[in-house]
């Protein structure tokens, strides 16, 4: 462990602790509020990230900057969902919907840190049952390694109750290290995307991306189209893979297979940015909604790629299953490699 400090205490009197992960190409502070990426730093010295400087902005001025969210990242349709014939209710945060936990979700909780090397950090924590109004005590985890010019995220989720699951990184990434990222360039290996409604919930349906805005299949520019205002999910798993189970990940061996791509690149200073997954979609958002007065960044600032579950799978019997049962383990993965041209 290169570096450890005290970053702050919530109002409560939990005390939030920063951690610093160096391999002498990476630097990547992780706060113990939300398991929450802070800083990365390229083999530059660049921080490619959006953070923030006190706990107080991330409880109170944060937009998930570089949170792991969960239990459920992404909305939950109407904030309910029916599991073995039960209804369950939801923190309505996000309108009349659920929204990366609910109100208080894993990013505004203290994770428990156990460092294990200069560039290794476990982090964990046990959302109650009931908590948000999940079901199902969850035991929760997501280990930070870096390799070479990677930054590794490792999930794992146990249950003792029937319960859902969808844990992400919520990073915001400016390649530029400045400015905003209208101009960076992106490639999603995807060939289809999940439309929604007007509440931002997946109308159902499975589209091709082909000969529409949404097709990232070669490079484009984010503001090439739409005006570069993107907040989609997009599917990685084959349509005939995408069916109740199918590309979930949530029972793993400890070694899940990486196949879903995403790729950014800033023309600018040449840097570079692969995201490869476990999971079977990636929620692709530009950050055109931040405003410059509730946090400190303007629109487009900084744009996420999420690796996740479907949004609103626990009502969608067609996507791949996000539930998790007792005795099963959550096991995902999702790396981050970067580099300049």
């Amino acid at each position: 462990m290169t570096g450890h400090d005290l970053f702050g205490a919530t109002p409560e009197g939990e005390q939030v602790d920063r951690y610093v992960l160096d391999n002498g190409r990476l630097r990547v502070a992780v706060l113990t509020l939300g398991a929450t990426v802070q800083r990365l730093e390229v083999a530059d010295g660049t921080n490619v990230v959006l953070g923030l400087d006190s706990v107080d902005d991330y409880l109170n001025r944060s937009r998930y900057f570089g949170a792991v969210v969960g239990r459920y990242g992404n909305r939950i349709g109407h904030a309910r969902f029916t599991l073995d014939g039960k209804e369950y209710r939801l923190a309505a945060n996000d309108g009349a919907h659920s929204l990366h936990g609910g109100v208080r979700g894993f990013d505004k909780r203290v994770w428990r840190a156990e460092p294990a090397g200069p560039a290794d950090l476990l982090l964990s924590l046990v959302s109650p049952d009931g908590e948000e109004g999940y079901p199902g005590e969850l035991t929760a985890s997501v280990r930070y390694l870096l390799d070479g010019d990677t930054l590794r995220l490792e999930y794992r989720a146990t249950t003792d109750a029937p319960t859902v699951v969808n844990l992400t990184n919520h990073s915001y990434f400016n390649l530029a290290g400045g400015g905003d990222v209208r101009g960076h360039m992106v490639m999603l290996e995807a060939g289809h995307y999940l439309p929604v409604d007007e509440g931002k919930i997946p109308t159902g349906e499975l589209a091709p991306v082909a000969g529409t805005p949404f097709d990232f299949t070669e490079p484009a520019r984010v503001d090439a189209r739409l005006g570069g205002r993107y907040d989609h999910c997009y599917v990685f798993t084959a349509p005939s893979d995408a069916r109740p189970g199918a590309g979930s990940g949530v029972q793993g061996d400890g070694n899940p297979v990486l196949r879903g791509r995403a790729t950014v690149t800033d023309p600018g200073s040449g840097r570079s940015l692969e995201v490869a997954t476990s999971e079977p979609g990636v929620q692709f958002y530009t950050g055109h909604m931040l405003d410059g007065a509730a946090t400190p960044f303007g629109p487009f600032a900084g744009l996420c790629l999420e690796t996740q579950r479907f949004p609103d799978a626990p009502n969608r019997p067609a996507f791949p299953s996000a539930v998790l049962r007792p005795g099963a383990t959550h096991v995902s993965a999702t790396e981050y490699r970067f580099g300049v041209s």
